[in-house]
């Protein structure tokens, strides 16, 4: 008898199947809103379908002697409760919902790990999600078989990300908040060089993509990736779901993703202090308002490296709690920011220049324009150290890689060539005169000094495509002008009308 060995889906199989579950939701569901539902739906497939896989391993190894003790602790990662696997909801024709609703919750109660992992969709309300839609949505994935027979953890973890970035496609702005283009998260993980049984946090992480990289760079480099120790903070419940499914459905089982305000409330803590870690890196939300200045003015947990930033744009506390979260002495910090960072001025120069002086900042690394689902302006990367290369130490490495990129469907992209000669470049620190379509050049901190401690790159390198950042930029100043004047307009007519001059 031939043993038959089980189709493997394809990429385009996956995907063209995944993308069809989100359509099953148009109409009745905001596409913004896809995420919250199509990845709680394919994370419980894809629970099921390992539950099933394993429980025929067990069956294979124990047959009649097999009990649930020997399954769970042997075999099974997650306890899947009696009534809430898959094959006992797909197919319900009353109350679908309520069917759907109670599966999730229970898992997520019968396994530590996996609370809030599901988020808080109301899957019994059909005003919100008809149950014919929901219906659909679940025909769509039960075609699909998820365990190790049929797709591997990169062809699933790929495909997730197709949906991630299809989403961000879909609904703009909303959905790119969460989803950093891979190509950026790649250069990034590459410059700060991940090491096997290193620390990694990611303060905003998002989906998770960043903390997913790490492990690629360090698999692709011939390093366990499993000694990684994977830390993520997201504020956002649903997003936070998303960042643990996403690390699950990689692979990887040893993380920690906690929920919660990076700013009010940090999470990763050490007997009361902040954590120190190897890599932090993070692509955070730009411009922040509102994000709780007033509770740093005695921060206990000592990310006033310099000054509290301004109340209305949280840059700047990112780039002080990042520094701060960082080890003396192999921390490696990577951000990415706007261009308005490195020359704004107020309370933000303040701290441009207290950490200069301080000697922390080792790169400025300008990037195309338009990567970005949620905005077109132009960003950069900031590379941060405690310790420096001697080599770098007193001086600053400036890259302008804004030509660097190709059209893409809807934003531009950086391939492999882009990001290895970013790399090198950022890498030898030389002075390469342009080739490659970039220019750099390291930049000892009297300079800097001079030029009033701005770090515009087109003060440093001299180039066409320098020169269009620079207009960027300075459109970027004096929109930042204009809301600094209205707010002071503002003061001034509320206290003209509180000394009893009306206009």
């Amino acid at each position: 008898m031939t043993l038959q060995v089980p189709a493997r889906l394809t990429q385009r199989e996956l995907e063209s199947t995944l993308w069809a579950a989100a359509n099953a939701l148009r109409g009745p569901v905001d596409p913004g809103d896809f995420k919250a539902y199509v990845f709680p739906i394919m994370f419980f497939k894809w629970i099921s379908d390992n539950w099933d896989y394993r429980h025929a391993q067990a069956l294979a190894e124990w047959g009649d002697e097999l009990t649930d003790d020997i399954e769970y602790s042997d075999y099974q990662p997650f306890v899947v409760p009696k009534g809430c696997h898959w094959a006992d909801v797909h197919g319900t024709t009353f109350n679908l919902g309520n069917k759907v609703a109670l599966a999730l919750g229970r898992i997520e109660e019968s396994n530590r790990d996996l609370v809030g992992v599901f988020g808080d969709v109301n899957w019994a309300n059909p005003e919100r999600l008809p149950e014919s839609a929901l219906a659909a949505l679940l025909d769509a994935f039960h075609g699909l078989t998820l365990d190790p027979n049929h797709v591997n953890g990169d062809l699933l973890g790929a495909a997730y990300e197709y949906l991630l970035r299809e989403f961000a496609e879909a609904s703009g702005k909303k959905a790119g908040e969460f989803f950093t283009p891979r190509h950026v998260v790649h250069l990034l993980v590459k410059i700060l060089d991940p090491r096997p049984g290193e620390s990694v946090v990611d303060p905003a992480c998002g989906s998770g993509g960043m903390l997913v990289e790490t492990v690629n760079e360090v698999r692709a480099a011939g390093g366990n990736p499993d000694s990684l120790r994977l830390h993520g903070q997201e504020v956002n419940l649903t997003t936070s779901a998303i960042a643990k499914m996403n690390l699950y459905l990689h692979g990887l089982e040893d993380f920690d993703i906690k929920r919660g305000d990076t700013f009010r409330e940090p999470k990763f803590l050490d007997r009361g202090k902040l954590q120190k870690f190897d890599v932090v890196i993070a692509n955070p939300p730009f411009s922040l308002q509102n994000w709780g200045a007033a509770a740093w003015i005695h921060d206990p947990y000592g990310r006033v490296l310099c000054a509290v930033p301004p109340a209305k744009n949280a840059d700047y506390a990112w780039i002080q709690h990042m520094v701060a979260s960082a080890k003396d002495d192999t921390g490696r910090v990577g951000v990415v920011m706007p261009h308005g960072v490195l020359f704004r001025g107020g309370k933000e120069g303040a701290i441009r220049q207290c950490l200069l002086e301080k000697d922390l900042l080792e790169a400025v690394i300008g990037l195309p324009t338009n990567l970005f689902y949620s905005t077109s302006i132009p960003v950069c990367l900031l590379i941060w150290r405690k310790t420096k290369p001697a080599e770098r130490q007193g001086k600053v490495l400036f890259v302008d890689a804004s030509a660097r990129s190709k059209p893409g469907k809807n934003q531009n992209i950086m391939d492999d060539a882009d990001i290895e000669v970013i790399h090198t470049a950022y890498a030898n620190g030389e002075d390469i005169d342009g080739e490659g379509g970039l220019n750099l050049r390291l930049v000892d901190m009297a300079e800097v000094e001079a030029n009033g401690y701005d770090l515009n790159i087109g003060r440093y390198l001299q180039t066409e495509a320098a020169a269009e950042v620079d207009v960027e930029a300075a459109l970027a100043a004096y929109m930042d002008s204009r809301e600094t004047l209205r707010t002071a307009e503002r003061v001034l007519d509320e206290k003209l009308k509180a000394a009893g001059f009306n206009a």
